[in-house]
């Protein structure tokens, strides 16, 4: 027999006992830790609970889910908000049995929301019937893995020509790229940030999420943040998340102003090379859309090489009607910021 449970604070013992048995689970990674759990907690407008699976005193199953709410103010709070489970449920043995059951507690325990997202990290075959039968939809969805093993003439043979060709030009413009460790760098990343999703009409996680994740990073876990400098200027900037052998893509972005220095070209390459020497297997691109569907990020992040995954996402739409009312304030709000 199975219990099932549901966490909104973590003890230290409860961060031990999550590791501990994630780190026995192959697939471990930032999205499902404590360390998240504790960065979503310190981050506004995100709630995370964790449902956790044991069996007798052994855990063999968690879920880690939080909810995101998009807009602040009361009236429109439910209407933004979803719930995402990145990477998760994480099973031991890939359990179908455990698996729909962490499930359905999620079902029962799990905080309200128009939907929830369940972004797969790898493949889910074996129990995609387990979250069809809770009601969830399965989609197409591609991500991009570089594998940061190869030497290093074998990535550069892998980056497009044209793509090579700007690199080679942003280091003759002067422009490079530094591990940045300044506290001050994260606001001048943020403000790029805020620029590039204002420009795309895109909602941005509060300044306070990014600071989070700052905060709760160490040496083995956490934020690396990458900036592309020049003449003494951050132009540009990659954020991404290490854990254990991967480097996951998380937000990045360049002023406009200085797309002529090519910072967005020179950073992907920059970070591989950064990896690559510090002992990291494999770069995590992030999203890369459906397939047979024209995405202008897609086009962007291949021409750096790697390989396509399909692992899929699930979804659950908790309040059809509601959703559509959302997706109709949110396509007004896009009209809005132009």
């Amino acid at each position: 027999m199975y219990q099932y449970s549901l966490l909104r604070k973590l003890t230290p013992t409860d961060e031990q006992a999550i590791t501990q048995f994630l780190l026995t689970c192959p697939g471990f990674h930032y999205f499902q830790s404590p360390v998240f759990f504790n960065v979503c907690r310190s981050s506004e407008r995100s709630e995370p609970f964790y449902v956790i699976a044991r069996q007798g005193n052994e855990m063999v199953g968690v879920l880690l889910a939080y909810r995101q709410l998009q807009l602040g103010l009361p009236v429109v709070r439910f209407l933004s908000s979803r719930n995402l489970i990145i990477g998760g449920p994480v099973v031991a043995d890939n359990s179908a049995v455990i698996t729909e059951g962490l499930l359905n507690a999620y079902r029962t325990y799990g905080l309200k929301s128009l939907y929830t997202q369940v972004r797969n990290f790898q493949d889910t075959n074996s129990v995609q019937s387990v979250f069809e039968e809770a009601g969830f939809h399965y989609d197409d969805h591609l991500n991009i893995l570089v594998d940061l093993t190869y030497p290093q003439d074998e990535l550069w043979k892998q980056v497009h020509t044209k793509r090579r060709n700007e690199i080679r030009r942003a280091e003759k413009e002067g422009c490079t790229v530094v591990l940045n460790k300044n506290p001050e760098a994260l606001t001048e990343c943020y403000a790029i940030l805020t620029e590039v999703y204002q420009r795309a009409k895109l909602p941005l996680p509060n300044y306070s999420h990014f600071d989070a994740i700052w905060q709760h990073t160490t040496d083995q876990i956490g934020l690396r943040l990458f900036t592309a400098m020049w003449e003494g200027q951050i132009i540009g900037c990659v954020l991404c998340l290490a854990c254990g052998d991967t480097l996951y893509d998380y937000y990045a972005g360049a002023y406009s102003r200085y797309y002529n220095k090519y910072p967005n070209d020179l950073l992907p390459w920059a970070v591989f090379m950064w990896g690559k020497e510090n002992g990291f297997s494999w770069f995590d691109f992030g999203g890369a859309g459906k397939p047979d569907v024209p995405y202008g990020v897609r086009d962007y992040k291949k021409k750096f090489g790697g390989s396509f995954v399909n692992h899929g996402r699930y979804e659950k739409n908790h309040y059809p009607a509601l959703l559509a009312v959302a997706n109709k304030l949110f396509t007004l709000w896009r009209v809005v910021k132009r």
